[in-house]
């Protein structure tokens, strides 16, 4: 699909397109990832390891990959999503490499690199074949459908470490959930977006409420208990959660409503309750959230969560160094969700806070590229998106650091697990998708006029959408906050 109006800057404001930008840094991302190998490797065995070349050119071969399928198909996409995405994978590879010295006999950094190259090249793969997102919009139902039937199949196989979200055949397991979670997002998005007037102005007020009717708010309503009713039969509390606040996030970015926010932390807290009064899984964890030094004051020694918060105290203001640290000790899941252990305690509060940085620019930058578009589901699709990573890490770091309940769930592009890192990698590739069309300049007036004579019945400066409805700016109502509908300048 072309480009419209709709989508595009001012027609006298053209933006710089960045790739030379990109490339540049790409090359410091792959060396900064390089430098960190080296650096284990002289820690941990007093010598460069002997891969070291090999791992850096096939890290630099992937980013080029990347920055090739974007240079030639989304060449006015935002010029640090890319970057940031490769270098938290390698440091991700880092770290993983790192924690395979601990475990000679369970070694995942190869998979690993594996898994990334995989990602990658359906990176590429969405960049080259997407040409629009607003194709998405037409798919909605199929992508519920095909969601929720992801979310279904792991509760027929058994259940890994108290959770059934793995799908394991013939020595091969990968999580469905990880991959239903786009799929949602781009349904709720483009539901939201479909109603987002009847959502604000139809229903029935109560004292200083309006409530939507059934009709509207039913069928995602339903969608939405039915993809937390399975993820609490199989037991994955942290993806319910997360599927929970980007629901509440979409409803109140569709509304411009506060009052949604507070209903879904009310929600979400009546949930918790409940679910850590009812399930043992989940009241085991919040016991050990509560009272995490309680197995040392029993004789039985410190648990996951003491040697998570040791670890971040050892770590101090700079860290002990890539490979100094004593990250075996947390033993079990000390590559998947407490990998940001080993983070804290090697490179320090220093590098915690680049970290959180780098993850604050990721979605920072996605929230930026929904709102320098004027279609509702491009808007809605970028800012779901964005939140799936933020509340993911949000989640993580939460639970590592002792602020909240752990959940189970793996740091984006950091921790150990294929689904993870190839779903994180579509997720950068959609929203390199979006912030493409949000920069891309105008077309020329001639090009404008075939666009408009394609579309007979829509008004200048405004697409039909998949919907047949158009896609026009903002009204009051719908926007990023109470306010609504006004359109920052680019």
């Amino acid at each position: 699909m072309t480009a419209t109006t709709a989508d595009a800057p001012p027609p006298g404001l053209r933006l710089p397109r960045r790739r030379g930008t990109e490339l540049v840094l790409l090359v410091g991302a792959v060396l900064i990832s390089v430098y960190g190998y080296i650096d284990v490797g002289l820690a941990r065995q007093s010598a460069v390891p002997g891969d070291a070349v090999s791992y850096g050119a096939g890290l630099g071969a992937l980013a080029l990959l990347g920055h090739l399928a974007v240079r030639f198909r989304a060449p006015y996409a935002d010029p640090l999503l890319l970057p940031i995405a490769v270098l938290l994978n390698g440091l991700g590879l880092v770290l993983i490499f790192r924690l395979d010295l601990e475990t000679p006999r369970n070694q995942a950094a190869p998979t690993q690199l594996v898994w990334s190259a995989l990602g990658v090249a359906l990176f590429a793969a969405v960049v080259l074949l997407l040409r629009d997102h607003r194709v998405l919009q037409r798919y909605a139902y199929v992508s519920v459908a095909a969601g929720l039937a992801l979310m279904i199949v792991p509760i027929f196989f058994p259940a890994v470490n108290g959770a059934k979200i793995w799908i394991r055949v013939a020595g091969f397991s990968f999580q469905p959930g990880e991959f239903a979670k786009i799929l949602l997002t781009v349904f709720f998005a483009a539901y939201l977006a479909a109603n987002r007037n009847a959502l604000t102005h139809v229903g029935r007020r109560m004292w200083r409420y309006q409530f939507p009717t059934g009709r509207v708010l039913g069928p995602i309503l339903t969608i939405w208990l039915i993809s937390v009713g399975v993820l609490v039969l199989e037991r994955d509390l942290g993806t319910s959660l997360l599927f929970f606040g980007v629901f509440v996030v979409l409803l109140y970015v569709a509304t411009g409503r506060t009052g949604w926010i507070a209903m879904g932390l009310l929600l979400a807290a009546a949930g918790a309750a409940a679910v850590g009064s009812l399930e043992p899984h989940v009241h085991s964890r919040v016991s050990d959230w509560l009272h995490p030094f309680a197995s040392i004051d029993a004789g039985r020694g410190a648990g996951q969560l003491a040697q998570s918060l040791f670890a971040f105290a050892a770590g101090g203001m700079l860290g002990t160094g890539l490979g100094e640290g004593h990250s075996a000790l947390i033993g079990f899941a000390m590559k998947s969700d407490f990998i940001l252990a080993t983070f804290g305690e090697e490179l320090g509060l220093v590098g915690l806070t680049v970290l959180f940085l780098l993850y604050a620019l990721l979605v920072a930058r996605g929230y930026r590229a929904g709102l320098a578009l004027r279609d509702p589901f491009g808007r809605l699709l970028a800012v779901g998106l964005a939140s799936l990573l933020a509340i993911q890490v949000f989640v993580i770091a939460g639970g590592v650091m002792g602020l909240i309940p752990l959940t189970g769930m793996a740091m984006p592009f950091l921790a150990q697990g294929g689904s993870s890192v190839v779903t994180n990698w579509i997720i950068v590739a959609l929203l390199i998708r979006i912030s493409d069309s949000a920069r891309r300049p105008a077309p020329p007036a001639a090009e404008a006029g075939v666009i408009a004579a394609a579309h007979p019945g829509g008004r200048s400066g405004a697409s039909a959408g998949p919907y047949g409805e158009e896609d026009t700016p903002y009204r009051s109502g719908y926007g990023f906050g109470p306010g609504g509908g006004k359109e920052r300048e680019r």
